[in-house]
């Protein structure tokens, strides 16, 4: 099958070009330099080049703050974008992949949220990604829209430096020996991996629709760094930062916890506990290894 991946380049596209390659399946790895989602023209043409069966976007302006800085630009790739591509792909009978956010919803509910929950954003990036979810729903019937939560891959984030918040954590572990992280803010930390897998697993189906993939369960993102250092057997002194600690120009949301409660109910649900997700992701990536911390059993920090 001929799929097109947008944003192939970065920490999730990557992980769905090698997906669908090691499918078998004919990728066209897109980038920002072969099209510019803002640009109907543009991306007219360079679809209809590529005449793909799928398309896979994974393009965003996602640095939350730097939206509310920006908010033209991030309406115009989160939003605009995605009504581009959703109107060219309907019209080149194309089905469109789509990926969203956690940030859709305000965080004041106590459970996790489902497809059928309101969403209500709490800043520009959670409101311009909302209307990228509609654009996509409205103009090709033929979509998939999956929101996912906290992202993490072997591959740089070009947005954030080139780092995840584990090898974050790993690195100031090892550096400075002393992390503080905040215990008040509950998501579910998602593998690009496991999220790559079931992007695969859903474009080989036509139960199209709005969909929630994350890793099971949740965690505070102090717990979520309290298990990095665990399983990578790091010693470093983890504390809970104050509220309010690290200020930030958006408001996140406090819970944002999603269930999969669509895909489970159409039995394709691929993912595992979070804790599981970043085992695999320590181990089996080699991410301890690449930030020179060595095998299980021998890492050490500075102190």
């Amino acid at each position: 099958m001929n799929v097109a991946v947008i944003g192939a380049n970065g920490q999730l596209g990557s992980d769905v070009v090698n997906a669908f390659a090691e499918n078998h399946d004919s990728v066209s790895s897109l980038t920002h330099a072969d099209i510019e989602v803002s640009k109907f023209d543009a991306v007219k043409a360079c679809l209809e080049k590529c005449s793909p069966a799928i398309v896979v976007n994974t393009a965003a302006m996602h640095h939350v703050d730097n939206c509310e800085r920006e908010p033209e630009n991030a309406y115009a790739v989160n939003a605009i974008g995605v009504r581009n591509l959703a109107a060219i792909t309907c019209a080149l009978g194309a089905t469109l992949i789509h990926v969203s956010t956690d940030y859709v919803f305000d965080g004041r509910k106590d459970k996790p949220y489902i497809e059928e929950d309101v969403p209500f954003p709490l800043q520009v990036y959670g409101n311009s990604k909302l209307a990228g979810e509609f654009y996509a729903r409205t103009l090709n019937p033929k979509h998939f829209v999956l929101r996912t939560s906290a992202l993490y891959g072997r591959h740089p984030c070009r947005a954030k430096s080139g780092q995840n918040f584990v090898d974050l954590m790993l690195q100031l572990a090892r550096t400075r020996g002393r992390v503080r992280v905040v215990n008040d803010e509950f998501v579910s930390p998602t593998p690009t991996a496991d999220l790559a897998r079931q992007v695969l697993a859903l474009s080989r189906c036509d139960d199209y629709g709005l969909f929630h993939a994350t890793s099971e369960e949740s965690c505070s993102w102090y717990e979520f760094a309290r298990e990095i250092f665990s399983l990578a057997e790091v010693e470093v002194k983890l504390e809970v930062a104050a509220p309010g600690e690290f200020p930030s120009k958006a408001p996140r949301p406090h819970y944002s916890v999603l269930e999969n409660h669509a895909l489970k109910r159409i039995g394709l649900n691929v993912f595992a506990s979070w804790q599981t997700g970043l085992r695999h992701y320590l181990f089996d990536a080699g991410a301890l290894s690449q930030l020179g911390l060595g095998k299980p059993g021998m890492a050490a920090t500075e102190k």
